[in-house]
């Protein structure tokens, strides 16, 4: 059903969890949202009343979601660039604009642009067949130039003979080192329309099969000058690219103690969940200041430590009921579910903990993600 409401601020495209998870921070700074989902019942969707249902690659579809709205943000970055700068033309202000964006939708526009702002990224080369990635050398990693997250899109290959899946996928293929890594690590900025901006620790962001499994806040012992260069690579990329709203770029720590860039993303991120309960001022509460060019708000943490662990798909089919049992089993933790249907490694929900002891806040998240999840402890 299409709700209409007039006075809107923000428009949103696309229904996931991270649009969901701006409606709190608005309706405290008294921003109105709407929405454009890609289904009634989608996460955003059941929280914001004002959407309507449509596609982000219909520019019709685009259009009337929008209508009276001056900010254009996203919860994905899928929409195509000659969308925006339609909808630019006709007096939307998009924010990040198509021409940041697209360095989030194309892998090689992206590298090739770090590149040549002298940002450390992985060694890397654009591939039309597989004797291009013979010549690059194996082991590598190819990955699709778009469309491709959370482990989709993106090959390990050790010889020729693992290329025919990635060469029968569509569009633009790249090549990269595999990178001898200790850690994967995130860092986050907010930048605002003004200019101005502000960043978050640097944290660290631990995988499972592709898929963020948990997020600790500051990363532990992170070499102050590793932590410097992260920070600096976030802010230059913001500034550079013209980014507005939160960037998170997306590191690997090597085991020769440099950072490398890996990916982009230009909305709030996986590993900025934390910020929700850890952090004086969340991810998409600056995300929201930074597009309508409000001030920023206070990255400080609450505590020395939160931990991020992502709900993930799991035997337990019923949340709601669940989440009594992992309310009661660790009340200092917070429970955020998406209102999605349960599936298979599918984001469900996330937890936060946060306190003075890591061990003690590893424990926690992972106990109440854990009765989320399959229903026993970790």
């Amino acid at each position: 059903m299409t709700h209409e409401a007039p006075g809107r601020d923000v428009a949103v495209i696309g229904g996931g969890q991270l649009a969901r998870m701006m409606q709190p921070p608005a309706i405290a700074l008294g921003l109105r949202l709407c929405l454009l989902a890609e289904g009634p019942d989608v996460s955003a969707a059941q929280v914001i009343g004002d959407h309507r249902v449509g596609s982000h690659t219909d520019l019709d579809d685009l259009r009337a979601a929008v209508q009276d709205a001056p900010v254009v943000t996203f919860d994905h970055e899928h929409v195509p660039p000659e969308h925006l700068r339609a909808l630019a033309q006709e007096g939307h202000q998009c924010r990040p604009g198509p021409d940041a964006l697209i360095h989030a939708q194309d892998k090689l526009v992206m590298r090739r642009r770090l590149t040549g702002l002298g940002v450390p990224c992985p060694r890397w080369a654009a591939v039309e067949q597989p004797a291009d990635v013979e010549a690059f050398g194996f082991p590598a990693i190819v990955k699709t130039a778009r469309g491709g997250y959370d482990g989709k899109g993106v090959w390990k290959v050790e010889s020729a003979a693992e290329l025919d899946e990635p060469f029968r996928a569509p569009g633009e293929l790249l090549v990269e080192e595999l990178v001898p890594f200790r850690r994967e690590l995130s860092a986050q900025v907010a930048r605002s329309a003004t200019g101005e901006i502000v960043d978050y620790p640097v944290v660290e962001s631990r995988q499972v099969e592709g898929v963020c499994s948990e997020v600790i806040a500051p990363a532990p012992n992170l070499d102050p000058a590793l932590e410097a260069r992260a920070r600096h690579i976030a802010r230059t990329i913001a500034e550079e690219l013209d980014v507005v709203g939160m960037l998170a770029v997306e590191l690997f720590e090597t085991d020769d103690d440099r950072v490398l860039v890996n990916e982009l993303a230009m909305r709030p991120h996986n590993t900025g969940h934390w910020s929700i309960d850890g952090a004086v001022t969340s991810q998409f509460e600056n995300h929201l200041r930074a597009v309508t060019g409000l001030p920023l708000g206070s990255t400080t943490p609450r505590q020395p430590w939160s931990v991020m662990v992502n709900i993930l798909g799991g035997a337990v089919q019923d949340l709601a009921a669940q989440r009594e049992v992992a309310l009661a089993a660790e009340p200092d933790v917070k429970v955020h579910l998406y209102g999605k249907a349960v599936k298979p490694g599918r984001k469900v929900g996330h937890v936060t903990a946060v306190g003075d002891e890591l061990e003690d806040v590893l424990r926690r998240a992972r106990h109440s993600a854990a009765l989320l999840t399959d229903g026993v402890q970790a």
